[in-house]
C-alpha cells in the first residue's frame, strides 16, 4: 500500500451561497430533519422527480471529478459540484444537513466517508471518493464514487475496481419480494474473497422527499434486514470496503469517519427504484 502520511484536518472556507429562488430541504437551518412519516414505496411522479435530481447530482460528481489531480484542493471540488447544483437549480443536499458545513464529502483514502471538503490538497497517489446528493423539485438524488488521483499503488487501485463491482452484484441482486439483506449478502460474500473488510456502521438508507427515510440497508449480511422490497420502493446501495478492519474512528469534527487502522477503504454508490423485475438506477448521468 502507498506509504503516504496519514490526513490531517485542514482549513475550512465559508458557507457557499445558494440563490434564494433555489428551493431548501426543510432540514436547512434545523439542527436536525425532521423525521420521515412516508411510505418507503414512491408514486411514479415522485420517481420521475428522482430520475431528474439523480441526473444532476450524477453529472455534478463527475464534473467535480474532472479536477481531480495533484495539487488541487477538496475545497476546489467542492465549489464544482456546489456550482454545478446550484446551476441546474438543485440545492446541494449535504449544505446544512445536521449543520454539515459543504456541498459534498471529500473521503481521501483512508477516510471511510463525510470527510470536510477543505484545504487539503490532493496527492499523487491518493484515491478520492466524492459523495454529492441533489434535491429537486422536494426529492433528492444520492451518489459517491472514488477516484484515482495520480499515480495510484495496486493494491489501492484494486480496492477500487472491486468496491465499484461489489456495488455492481448487489444492484443486481435487488429483485421485488427479496428481503433486504441480500444486497449485503451478496457484498460481504465478494469481499471476503478478498480479505476486505465491509463497515457496518453506515449503510445504505431509503431516500425520497427525505435524504434519510429511516429504512436502513446494510452492507453485510444482517439478520435484521427482513424488510421485503417491492415495486416503487426507493433507497441507496453504498458499499464501503476496508483494506484492513471495517472499525472506525471519528475525527473531532463529528464527521469524518477513519478506519481504525487507518488502512486505506473506497466507496461507491447509486440511488435505485425497485423495479417488478430488478431494479432502475436513478442516479446516471
Amino acid at each position: 500500500m502507498s506509504g503516504q502520511s496519514l490526513l490531517v484536518p485542514g482549513e475550512i472556507t465559508p458557507i457557499r451561497s445558494v440563490p434564494g429562488n433555489i428551493r431548501r430541504p426543510e432540514y436547512v437551518g434545523k439542527p436536525a430533519p425532521a423525521p420521515y412519516t412516508g411510505p418507503e414505496i414512491q408514486d411514479a411522479d415522485t420517481v420521475e422527480r428522482m430520475r431528474i435530481a439523480g441526473r444532476i447530482a450524477a453529472r455534478a460528481m463527475e464534473e467535480a471529478a474532472k479536477h481531480i489531480a495533484p495539487g488541487v484542493t477538496t475545497d476546489e471540488l467542492d465549489r464544482v459540484a456546489h456550482d454545478f447544483m446550484v446551476d441546474h437549480g438543485a440545492y446541494p443536499s449535504t449544505l446544512g444537513y445536521r449543520g454539515f458545513p459543504k456541498s459534498l464529502c471529500s473521503s481521501l483514502n483512508e477516510v471511510i466517508c463525510h470527510g470536510i471538503p477543505d484545504s487539503t490538497v490532493l496527492r499523487d497517489g491518493d484515491i478520492v471518493n466524492l459523495d454529492v446528493t441533489a434535491y429537486i423539485n422536494g426529492v433528492h438524488g444520492d451518489n459517491n464514487a472514488t477516484y484515482l488521483c495520480g499515480d495510484v499503488d495496486e493494491e489501492s487501485r484494486l480496492l477500487v475496481e472491486r468496491t465499484r463491482e461489489a456495488l455492481s452484484r448487489a444492484i443486481k441482486a435487488v429483485r421485488p419480494g427479496r428481503q433486504i439483506n441480500v444486497i449485503g449478502r451478496v457484498i460481504e460474500s465478494y469481499a471476503k474473497r478478498f480479505g476486505y473488510g465491509v463497515v457496518r456502521d453506515f449503510t445504505g438508507h431509503g431516500i425520497n422527499s427525505s435524504f434519510h427515510s429511516g429504512l436502513i440497508v446494510p452492507h453485510y449480511d444482517s439478520p435484521h434486514a427482513t424488510t421485503v422490497m417491492q415495486p416503487g420502493m426507493t433507497f441507496t446501495i453504498e458499499p464501503m470496503l476496508t483494506l484492513g478492519t471495517h472499525e472506525h474512528d471519528m475525527w473531532d469534527d463529528g464527521w469524518t469517519v477513519v478506519t481504525k487502522d487507518r488502512k486505506r477503504t473506497a466507496q461507491f454508490e447509486h440511488t435505485l427504484v425497485v423495479t417488478e423485475t430488478g431494479s432502475e438506477i436513478l442516479t446516471l448521468p
